[in-house]
C-alpha cells in the first residue's frame, strides 16, 4: 500500500494581535521573531491539511471560507478564501472529500466548512464528506460561553448537524487510512491533532497546539488558549514525542514555514523545515 499523500493547503493570509498570539511573553521578546504591524498584528497563514489515500479524500480544517463580512476581514487583514481554489487545481472537487477533521470549531479552522447558498442560507462546502468534530468542542461552540463566544460562528458548523454530515467524537479516534485524531483539549475544550502513520514516515498536524515554530518554546502560549497549562503539558509531551521519532510536523498557522523536522538546538528545540510555500 502507497503512502498517503499529505501537504499543507492555504486558505489565504491573515493577521492577529502579536500579544494575543504570544500571551504572557514580553513584546520585546515576541516582536523580535515577529515584527508587527501599527495595529500590533503579526501575520499568520490559514492553513488546511490534505490527506490523500486510495480510498479517502481528508481534509483537516476549512480556514476561514467565504463567508467573512467586510468588517471581519478588515480585521483580519484577510482578502479572499483560497481553500476551493487550492483543490481545484489539484482537481478535487468539492463533492470528491470524504472526511473533514476539524481540530476545533474556532472561525479560522471552521469557516470555510459551509457557503451562502442562493437562498442565502449557509449550507455544506463538502457536500459528501463526514465532518468529525469532539463533542466536547461541540458543547464549547454551542454553549456561548461570554468568555469564548467571539471565536465561534454558529453558522459554520449548525448547518452539518441539519444535513446529518456531522459526527461527534468522544476521545481519541482512529478513522483509518493510517489516521489518528487525538484529543488534547487546551488551546479549546476538545481541541484535537492529527497523527498520521505512514510506511516512510508519521506525520503530525498540530493545530493551534503549536500553531507557528515560535510556539515550540513551551511558555510561548496564546492569550486565545482556554487552559494554557494543560497546552503547555501537552505541547511538551508531543513535540518530545514527534522529537524522538523524528515525525514530520505540519505547522497551521505559520506564515513562511509548511513542514519540517524538530531538532534540538542546545536546550532549545527548533524546526528545520522541509520546503517553504
Amino acid at each position: 500500500m502507497s503512502d498517503p499523500k499529505i501537504e499543507l493547503l492555504n486558505d489565504g493570509f491573515f493577521r492577529l494581535d502579536g500579544g494575543a498570539m504570544f500571551g504572557i511573553v514580553p513584546k520585546p521578546l515576541w516582536s523580535k521573531l515577529c515584527p508587527p504591524d501599527d495595529l500590533n498584528r503579526i501575520p499568520l497563514r490559514a492553513g488546511a491539511l490534505l490527506i490523500g489515500t486510495p480510498d479517502a479524500t481528508v481534509l483537516v480544517d476549512a480556514g476561514f471560507g467565504t463567508k467573512l463580512t467586510e468588517r471581519q476581514k478588515e480585521i483580519y487583514a484577510f482578502q479572499n478564501s483560497e481553500l476551493e481554489k487550492e483543490l481545484a487545481e489539484r482537481n478535487i472537487a468539492p463533492e470528491a472529500v470524504t472526511h473533514v477533521v476539524l481540530t476545533h470549531l474556532h472561525i479560522d479552522h471552521a469557516g470555510g466548512c459551509t457557503r451562502i447558498a442562493d437562498d442565502e442560507r449557509p449550507v455544506p462546502v463538502f457536500p459528501n464528506a463526514e465532518y468529525l468534530v469532539q463533542a466536547q468542542e461541540w458543547e464549547a461552540a454551542c454553549s456561548r460561553h461570554p468568555l469564548t463566544r467571539g471565536s465561534y460562528a454558529p453558522e459554520d458548523f449548525m448547518p452539518l448537524k441539519e444535513r446529518g454530515q456531522l459526527t461527534l467524537l468522544d476521545g481519541d479516534r482512529d478513522i483509518g487510512h493510517g489516521i489518528a485524531l487525538i484529543r488534547t483539549g487546551g488551546h479549546s475544550p476538545g481541541h484535537q491533532i492529527v497523527v498520521v502513520e505512514a510506511e516512510r514516515r508519521t506525520a503530525v498536524f498540530f493545530g493551534d497546539l503549536v500553531p507557528t515554530s515560535h510556539h515550540l518554546r513551551l511558555p510561548y502560549v496564546m492569550a486565545y488558549d482556554a487552559f494554557p497549562l494543560d497546552v503547555v503539558l501537552k505541547k511538551d509531551a508531543w513535540i518530545q514525542k514527534a522529537l524522538t521519532e523524528s515525525w514530520q510536523v505540519f505547522l497551521q498557522h505559520d506564515p513562511e514555514v509548511v513542514s519540517g523536522t524538530l531538532h534540538r538546538d542546545g536546550k532549545t528545540v527548533v524546526l528545520v523545515p522541509e520546503k517553504n510555500r
